[in-house]
């Protein structure tokens, strides 16, 4: 689903974005995003070291 998204798609969610937040709680929402993926990404590097553990 989120393949298909292109450069377009992408700008118009983040003029959405931009007009139901507002310019002052983009740069907290970005903020929070990135922590979020971060720790998504640490959550499956550590899922992957303990099946790579058990075998």
């Amino acid at each position: 689903m989120l393949s298909n998204i292109g450069f377009s798609e992408l700008i118009v969610i983040l003029v959405v974005a931009l007009i139901v937040f507002g310019p002052s709680k983009m740069p907290e929402i970005g903020k929070s995003v990135g922590r979020a993926l971060n720790e998504f990404k640490n959550a499956t590097k550590d899922i992957i070291n303990d099946e790579k553990d058990t075998k």
